[in-house]
């Protein structure tokens, strides 16, 4: 099967599951197996707890940051492993204007918005719509209209599936039922390849299918502008070390990347990630425009799993998505979405060990 018809698969088992469940739903952990790759999940935040694959050896070690416990993740402030929304990354101003109206929105990262606000998608208990062990697991969610400010109720959605062994699959839906309304979903991991209690990634290398970024200000808000990376700390085009220039920067890699149009009609290739130690290699594909290369570079000394501490630079999270702040920048591409009409936002991972 290819990977479009697989997609187009699992979106089916999403709308044959999409209702919300009458009742409140509660918390809940469940796990993912195919071979001896094995996920765990919980649908407080729709969050990926652990990701378990085996290096060139054969070994198995944990790859994800994250906490021991569910009821840790109710005061995480990192968002390990959840699906955040409404609108993922930052709004400027925590503002923005809509068929004439002006939404303002709660403000939790200085005066702007992050990842939807202080009680967004990473802070609901979302309904389990259908689970399988060996394939795949479905949350669902039903956002309100005046959701942490936003317009319209929204219907939202997402499937995690292992399609073969070492491939992985998430897909996030969106609905509004009936007003416009802003949506840009993403998936929050932070990965360290060698395990998640190795210490930091700055020798693993990583290539960027990105020639272009979108500059911010000193409060991480888009400037409006692009600018190529060539010659630049942030040039991944080919691969290298993630710690040969992060020096260079102020505080290290938080930046959305322009995607170059290289694969499909489908999907664009975002990236590469490899660790000599381990032998694992990650690979990653998606439908959107965008990606947010972020070196954890706010984590000190939080508290993992395991008894991990984790410090600066301990994970990479590589958060496809729209654009940040595109919402206040109309030459990005648009994240509103019209009643009638479905937001889709695929990401393919590959697993492999050498």
């Amino acid at each position: 099967m290819s990977k479009a018809s697989f997609v187009s698969c699992i979106f089916l088992v999403i709308l044959l599951f999409s209702q919300a469940h009458a009742e409140k739903p509660k918390i809940g952990t469940y796990e993912l197996k195919r071979g001896n790759f094995q996920v765990k999940l919980t649908n407080f935040g729709a969050t990926i707890m652990s990701f378990v694959v085996p290096d060139k050896n054969g070994n198995l070690a944990d790859i994800v940051l994250g906490y021991d416990s569910v009821k840790d993740y109710k005061n995480d402030t990192t968002y390990f492993g959840a699906l955040v929304g409404r609108v993922a990354n930052r709004i400027g101003e925590a503002k923005f204007s809509l068929d004439g109206k002006t939404y303002h929105l709660p403000a939790n990262d200085g005066n702007n918005t992050l990842h939807g606000g202080p009680k967004g998608y990473s802070q609901v208990v979302w309904n389990v719509a259908s689970h399988r062990e060996d394939g795949h697991i479905t949350f669902t969610h039903v956002s309100p209209d005046n959701d942490q400010g936003f317009p319209g109720k929204l219907e939202v959605s997402v499937t995690y599936a292992f399609f073969q062994t070492n491939k992985f699959i998430v897909m996030m839906e969106a609905k509004p039922i009936d007003k416009a309304t802003p949506v840009n979903l993403a998936q929050h991991t932070y990965w360290n390849l060698r395990g998640h209690n190795s210490g930091d990634i700055l020798s693993h290398t990583i290539q960027l299918f990105g020639s272009k970024i979108t500059p911010v200000n000193d409060q991480l808000i888009p400037t409006g502008q692009f600018m190529e990376v060539k010659g630049t700390p942030y040039d991944f085009q080919e691969p290298k070390e993630i710690g040969s220039q992060i020096h260079d920067l102020p505080s290290g890699y938080d930046i959305n990347y322009v995607l170059d149009k290289n694969h499909s009609k489908h999907f664009n290739r975002v990236a590469v990630v490899k660790d000599s130690v381990s032998g694992r290699k990650m690979e990653l594909w998606s439908n959107q425009p965008g990606v947010q290369f972020y070196s954890s570079n706010m984590l000190k000394n939080e508290k993992g799993k395991d008894g991990a501490i984790y410090r600066k630079y301990a994970a990479i999270a590589l958060e496809t998505q729209g654009f940040p702040d595109s919402v206040n920048h109309p030459d990005f591409p648009s994240q509103i979405v019209k009643p009638g009409e479905i937001y889709k936002h695929f990401m393919v991972y590959r697993f492999t060990a050498e």
